[in-house]
């Protein structure tokens, strides 16, 4: 486990952006009522942001960063750093962060970075773009950008299809001398890189398009796709993710000296509401310092960290001091966990996006 931590970098604002459309799992066609409850009591997942085909990351992602801008009223000019964590970019190239970049009328002076990670994405990207600041001469602000779209997955798949959501999220961040120091804890494993999968073509090179991409599979019980739609090993991630988030959250509570009786906040991505109860159980956590956002947004991969604190947590985070362990799992895969505090920060309403 690669531990560090980085001072004098503050988080000032969170915010996020969902699509407009709202889509109940009691209405997915391939469920009869018996077996939408069972999914609904399973998952935590009663219903999802839905984004249209005009509608990509980047758009939700500028939304959310647009109004946490606004809200902190940041001259656009201060921004240094823009990082993008998102496995469905606009393009295969150009980088997105850079188009974003334009977008948000940021400076040419600004440093643009796309990061291809998904569930543990906002753990990694904070800690690129904390680690970033420390080394920027003369201090300065960023903005971490997370979001996902689930378009790849088969509304023919039940074990993907009613569980996944679309979402964009924008953390600001900036250089603060005399604050708390960030704590992270980081893991990688790639002989698990099947798990959560997409085969063929898009985004890379190994298995190219081909005509047969597009033949759709039995893949099993209520599962047809074809290889660009997401292959998921529910019952592997599933193993991995309560044996793996536990102990990442226990081994940076004793490498880095933190108290868990003094953490007001556990953050876990919301992979499942079985699986994140597991987690919770496994480190003996009160129910209440265990916040969810799965039942109205469902799992947004790196978005569902800060999506869950901007629309679960946004009066405490703007009316108190407190201390946090997020911890991020899953895709890749690649999981992480880190210490971090706010001090009544920014937290703007969500946005809703409709049709680009």
């Amino acid at each position: 486990m690669a531990f560090f931590r980085i001072e004098n970098v503050k988080i000032s604002g969170v915010s996020a952006c969902a699509p407009k459309l709202v889509e109940e799992n009691t209405a997915y066609p391939l469920f009869n009522e018996e077996e939408a409850k069972k999914f609904i009591s399973t998952t935590g997942v009663e219903r999802r942001r839905k984004a249209d085909n005009n509608t990509c990351t980047s758009d939700m992602c500028v939304s959310a960063a647009e109004a946490l801008i606004s809200a902190l009223q940041w001259n656009k000019e201060d921004i240094s750093i823009l990082v993008l964590v998102t496995q469905t970019p606009d393009y295969i190239l150009p980088a997105t962060s850079p188009i974003i970049q334009h977008r948000l009328g940021l400076n040419k002076d600004c440093y643009t970075l796309d990061i291809s990670l998904g569930c543990s994405g906002w753990v990694y990207g904070i800690s690129v773009v904390a680690g970033l600041l420390t080394r920027l001469i003369g201090g300065g602000k960023a903005l971490l950008l997370t979001g996902e779209t689930s378009r790849a997955n088969s509304i023919k798949d039940k074990t993907t299809y009613p569980l996944f959501s679309d979402a964009g999220t924008a953390t600001a961040l900036e250089y603060a001398k005399d604050t708390k120091p960030m704590f992270f804890g980081m893991n990688s494993d790639g002989s698990g890189y099947k798990s959560i999968i997409i085969n063929d073509g898009g985004y890379g090179f190994r298995n190219p398009f081909t005509p047969s991409s597009l033949d759709m599979v039995v893949r099993g019980d209520g599962i047809v796709a074809n290889n660009l739609h997401t292959v998921l090993d529910g019952m592997e991630v599933f193993s991995f993710g309560i044996s793996e988030a536990p102990k990442s959250v226990n081994r940076l509570i004793e490498t880095c000296g933190l108290k868990k009786d003094e953490i007001d906040y556990f953050i876990f991505h919301q992979a499942n509401l079985y699986m994140n109860e597991q987690i919770r159980k496994k480190l003996k956590l009160p129910v209440e310092k265990v916040p969810y956002s799965l039942k109205d947004f469902g799992n947004t991969s790196s978005a569902s960290i800060p999506l869950t604190m901007s629309t679960q947590l946004h009066k405490e985070l703007q009316g108190k001091k407190l201390q946090h362990i997020a911890c991020g799992f899953g895709v890749g895969l690649s999981w992480g966990s880190m210490y971090f505090t706010t001090d009544h920060i920014v937290c703007p309403p969500l946005v809703e996006i409709k049709d680009v």
